[in-house]
């Protein structure tokens, strides 16, 4: 737990820092002197370069191990905030967000990886949950502590000063962490040439419990990272004329619920394997049926008892989206869990950078439209859906075969 819990500071860290921009959406606009359209390309190059590295990361972190791709990592994303304090003009801060989300894009998939080296097999769905949820107390810190620090003490000193909690887990991460129990070392591994990294690529695509975890982690996302990574303020505050106050608590809520909802479907997932699949999509459905209310509303604002609903069903999504880890997982060998979870995890982000800039274009074109920009969300949900539901027999048929699999080698091993 000690040594596992380092690795999720860390990951804990890179959240207030990814999500720091959620709060700060309307300070960047007036800062920078930009529309919505470039207010959201921070967010969209962002994640632009954290979906592209998720397959060199996992890469890495197969090779490399989870110490050293955290300390690369660590060291990226801490030079992004300090960088993003000090911008002077809109490139170079972009320039800093893109840095934050190479560092950003090294600390999720080391961390379910430093999970399966420490605990076992069975305590993989409850570990993976338990790091998502530091990942929402780090978005919880940001929506509490630095959206206060932004507004009390200014732009530069509240994202410099935000920016020494990196040094922090990195002293902690060089000192105290490793990457595996002592007489538990990995397999040595070959030699590694692009003809090595093609084969792993496509050896883990070619499961379809990997492309499945990936079209879970693409549906269920991304409503809720969109909202808190940057529209959810500019849409309470402007298209429901809440004060920033009252905009800052709903965001609250969504996390709040997000740590609660993590914690139940951690538990079901670790008794009950098969519930994946109907958690998922009844979250998928969830989530739109409460934008769909809210956005239909008739009149020019939803009630308050409609906003703090969808708050908290899209709570429900960051906790849905790690049961595609729960699809790719037990599809891969050990070799292979890195470059799995690259994959899997590139979905949520691919859809949320998608919305990002379908949301900020929609808004420019229509004069500020949110239910027009917001529909979108329906679009990417329906093709997330399509392909969930032609993946679930193959990937379950193949469970199955790994898991007789497994259990006919284990009767066979000799005393």
């Amino acid at each position: 737990m000690a040594i596992w819990g380092i690795g999720v500071s860390v990951y804990f860290v890179a959240v207030i820092f990814r999500t720091s921009l959620g709060v700060a959406g309307l300070d960047a606009a007036e800062r920078f002197q930009v529309n919505a359209s470039a207010l959201s390309t921070f967010s969209i190059l962002q994640l632009l370069v954290y979906a592209g590295m998720q397959i060199p990361v996992g890469l890495l972190v197969d090779r490399l191990g989870t110490k050293r791709v955290l300390t690369i990592g660590v060291v990226l994303f801490t030079a992004g905030q300090l960088g993003f304090a000090f911008s002077p003009s809109y490139g170079t801060a972009l320039a800093s967000r893109a840095l934050l989300g190479c560092g950003d894009a090294m600390t999720f998939i080391s961390v379910l990886r430093l999970g399966t080296r420490w605990f076992p097999a069975r305590r993989g769905p409850m570990v993976a949950q338990l790091a998502g949820l530091a990942g929402m107390a780090g978005n919880l810190v940001s929506t509490l502590v630095l959206a206060r620090l932004l507004h009390g003490i200014g732009w530069t000193a509240a994202f410099a000063g935000s920016a020494l909690a990196g040094v922090v887990v990195l002293a902690l991460l060089l000192l105290f962490l490793k990457d595996h129990p002592e007489g538990h070392e990995p397999e040595p591994f070959p030699h590694q040439g692009a003809a090595y990294v093609r084969r792993q690529i496509a050896a883990s695509w070619r499961e379809p419990g990997t492309r499945l975890g990936l079209w879970v982690h693409f549906t269920t996302q991304f409503p809720a990272m969109v909202f808190l990574l940057l529209w959810g303020l500019p849409f309470l505050v402007e298209a429901q004329g809440l004060s920033r106050a009252t905009a800052g608590e709903l965001l609250t809520l969504v996390v709040l619920s997000n740590m609660v909802v993590g914690l139940v479907y951690g538990q079901i997932v670790a008794r009950h394997h098969e519930a994946r699949l109907p958690l998922a999509l009844s979250t998928v459905g969830a989530t739109a049926l409460m934008w769909a209310a809210t956005l239909a509303y008739p009149g020019d604002r939803a009630p308050m008892w409609l906003l703090v609903t969808l708050c908290a069903v899209l709570g429900a999504c960051g906790p849905a989206s790690m049961l595609g880890f729960d699809f790719a997982r037990p599809a891969n060998p050990p070799e292979r869990q890195g470059t799995a979870s690259g994959i899997t995890n590139m979905g949520g982000f691919v859809a949320s950078m998608t919305t990002l800039f379908a949301v900020g274009v929609l808004l420019d074109a229509t004069g500020d439209d949110y239910t027009i920009a917001f529909s979108c969300v329906f679009v990417l949900q329906a093709v997330g859906v399509s392909q969930i539901l032609r993946l679930r027999s193959r990937a379950a048929r193949r469970e199955r075969e790994r898991l007789v699999a497994s259990r006919v080698e284990t009767v066979h091993v000799p005393a």
